[in-house]
């Protein structure tokens, strides 16, 4: 079978993890890449051999090329809602990186734009792509838990405590939509929803460490007007009660991430620095301490291949799409409103937007 011809939209630091992930699989060839920067542009062109005529300034053109089967989407945040919803009008498949939108009501607007006319996709909710967490999954639905109370969670990175970093797209609100908390507890949320179920109610407390920066471009200091941190108190369905802790200012973290589960019968930890682990402690194994288990082989699944599985009708159903990138973003909206107005915040249901 002819592999599967795809876009780069995006010529930032993701898009080395979709191309060099493109480029590895047997179902798929990097075929056309896209930047609005006409030199990283043609840097890039040159590194990954793509022909010119196949570097796109404008994202419009590459998405009427009828010679792409799908694109990847892996521009800043504030991109992210005006190029996914010229991929759903133009019917060309996508791969787009989170968060989905900047608020609530961009990521309504695309999850409607699907319910009437789908095109299949993907959000790249990376972490469903562990093994450790979908083993975590298979072992939590197989009632190895019991009926589960609490869930813990933290993720931790460092790199925003250096003075010298500028004031990127990252800090800045309209650019962003928030900061440490759509940055890494997007993904958080997403691991909550995935293994445990839906979040009911929030109270959050969140702040800004480094309230200036120096500008990208030119002389003097920018305001940073998002969360360098964020820490969130959550009630979740079932009456399971859940705690996250997310900041980009944790000295000596590079990706941090930990998620403790307690249920009646046992409990599981999930942790990823470098490699991601799995500690359990079952009742009914009479467990006398955590230990760490073999993850099953059928549970290590490449995140970009899964995509190109959705494309060619092998999806295994785990996948994220829009819908769920919906809901990811209203309990964002929440928690920004709860930390806002020092307040529980409940969590609509539905299509409330």
């Amino acid at each position: 079978m002819e592999k599967l011809k795809i876009g780069i939209i995006g010529m930032g630091g993701i898009a080395n993890y979709h191309i060099a992930r493109t480029m590895a699989s047997e179902d798929a060839k990097v075929w056309a890449i896209c930047d609005s920067n006409e030199q990283l542009l043609a840097i890039k062109g040159e590194e990954f051999n793509i022909p010119e005529e196949r570097r796109f300034l404008n994202y419009e053109d590459m998405l009427k090329d009828a010679d792409i089967d799908a694109v990847t989407i892996g521009t800043p945040n504030f991109n992210h809602f005006a190029v996914t919803y010229a991929a759903i009008r133009h019917r060309k498949p996508f791969a787009l990186e989170k968060p989905i939108a900047l608020n609530v009501r961009e990521a309504a607007i695309l999850r409607d734009a699907l319910e009437e006319e789908y095109v299949p996709h993907m959000v790249c909710f990376t972490y469903r792509y562990k093994a450790a967490v979908r083993y975590a999954k298979w072992l939590i639905e197989q009632g190895k838990l019991g009926k589960i109370h609490h869930i813990y969670s933290q993720y931790f990175q460092g790199w925003a405590i250096h003075e010298e970093i500028p004031l990127t797209w990252r800090f800045q609100k309209e650019l962003s939509g928030s900061g440490a908390l759509g940055d890494l507890g997007s993904h958080i949320l997403d691991l909550h929803r995935f293994l445990v179920g839906e979040t009911i109610k929030v109270a959050a407390h969140a702040g800004t460490i480094m309230n200036e920066r120096n500008l990208m471009n030119e002389e003097g200091k920018g305001t940073v007007d998002v969360d360098d941190y964020c820490h969130v108190l959550a009630a979740l369905e079932d009456g399971i009660s859940s705690t996250i802790a997310i900041t980009r200012f944790a000295h000596g973290r590079g990706n941090y991430q930990r998620i403790e589960i307690y249920g009646t019968h046992g409990a599981l930890v999930y942790d990823l620095e470098e490699e991601d682990e799995l500690q359990v402690h079952f009742l009914e194994e009479d467990d006398k301490c955590f230990r760490e288990v073999d993850i099953p082989s059928q549970f290590k699944v490449d995140q970009m291949q899964a995509f190109f599985h959705i494309l060619n009708g092998k999806a295994d159903g785990l996948d994220a799409t829009i819908k769920d990138g919906y809901e990811n973003q209203k309990t964002i909206d929440c928690i920004i409103e709860a930390f806002t107005d020092e307040k529980w915040v409940h969590i609509p249901k539905g299509h409330s937007q």
